[in-house]
């Protein structure tokens, strides 16, 4: 059967439901769009009914700072803006500071010193203020963060220090913290403890470092942990020890020798795992390592695979494009056989592989009678 005529037969048996997209490119307008690497590259939640500024910067901003000085009653230091409409908000980012400010408000809440070039905090920065809630110290200089610089800042939810000189996981954290995001620095090393205390804290952003290992007890504390971001570090195996509790895992970019059948047994909630860009091969991938129920998103992109893996049968997103895929088992996704057996897959991404459409075994379309969009 010519390949027109399999695609005729298969809009036939699954009739409107399924999208095929032939000959899809990485570069195509159907890509992955280019991280966004502000904040940590996960986007920001903003509460109003908090009283959370609607934004982070007034950089590129058309009204005059000098209107903000003239209409609120409130001490600002001179190098920094306090907007009347956000009046727990401090403004000192993108000025060229080399070091912070002086006479913190001690009513702020908000803090916001990315874009500068400051190295370091004293002790006693936030000697004044007893109520913050956010410090976005991004794009900055600093190699450290003083054990007793956040003592006493119970309130505290989310602490970014992303693309600094951090060496390691900065200590004393308040137990508060609901997001930490520490990417794109020099981390090689988690400190004993460093989370044993951050018993709420749901977003861990540690891509772009060092990390080689994560050694039992590294992330002893982290109960609710939802989303941890690995990629970008020096890992050669998928890390031990992972938090029960995350939810969504990235491991992207680092070179991963093997992924083992118990890698992912100790993470029961994992929903979300992404995998790409770490020179996976077939051979090295057990059968049963992505045997995780709650599975719903699997990316394994631009990797070195030969042959479709074995996935659960629950999966909803599989992502295999730009690997070197030859071979499409349908066993991969779908156990035994009868009415019964069949895959939950809404979405298979295979393009930039080496199978076309005509090469695809003839029952796939029983096994994935559910899917929707098929890349390839």
């Amino acid at each position: 059967m010519t390949s027109w005529g399999a695609l005729a037969r298969l809009r036939f048996l699954m009739g409107p439901w399924l999208c095929l997209v032939l000959g899809l490119l990485p570069g195509s307008a159907w890509a992955t769009p280019a991280e966004d690497l502000d904040y940590g590259g996960v986007p920001l939640w903003i509460d109003r009914a908090l009283g959370e500024p609607s934004v982070m910067s007034l950089q590129g901003r058309s009204v005059d700072p000098s209107w903000f000085r003239a209409t609120n009653p409130q001490p600002c230091p001179a190098p920094c803006d306090c907007p009347i409409q956000w009046p727990t908000a401090l403004y000192c980012d993108h000025r060229g500071l080399a070091s912070a400010p002086d006479a913190l408000p001690g009513e702020m809440q908000y803090l916001f010193l990315q874009g500068n070039n400051i190295s370091s905090l004293s002790s006693s920065f936030f000697s004044n203020v007893t109520a913050l809630r956010w410090i976005i110290l991004d794009h900055n200089l600093l190699e450290a963060l003083d054990q007793d610089l956040l003592r006493d800042q119970s309130e505290l939810w989310n602490l970014f220090a992303n693309h600094n000189l951090l060496q390691s996981v900065p200590g004393g954290l308040p137990g508060g913290l609901r997001q930490l995001r520490l990417a794109h620095n020099r981390i090689s090393s988690i400190p004993a403890a460093a989370f044993s205390a951050l018993h709420r804290l749901t977003v861990l952003l540690l891509q772009g470092n060092r990390i080689k290992t994560v050694s039992q007890g590294d992330f002893a504390g982290l109960s609710g942990l939802s989303l941890l971001d690995l990629s970008g570090n020096q890992f050669t195996s998928v890390p031990k020890h992972l938090p029960e509790s995350v939810q969504q895992l990235y491991l992207s970019n680092n070179s991963l020798s093997s992924v083992e059948e118990e890698s992912f047994s100790t993470c029961p909630q994992l929903q979300y795992l992404r995998l790409g860009h770490c020179s996976l091969r077939s051979p090295n991938i057990h059968p049963e390592a992505f045997n995780v129920s709650s599975l719903i998103e699997l990316d394994l992109s631009y990797n070195r695979l030969t042959t479709t893996p074995t996935v659960p049968t629950s999966l909803l997103h599989l992502y295999l494009e730009a690997n070197h895929i030859h071979e499409f088992n349908t066993s991969s996704f779908c156990r035994g056989g009868g009415p019964t057996s069949y895959s939950r897959l809404r979405i298979l991404r295979l393009e930039g592989n080496r199978i076309k459409a005509h090469q695809l075994p003839a029952d796939w379309i029983y096994c994935l009678r559910l899917l929707q969009r098929l890349y390839i």
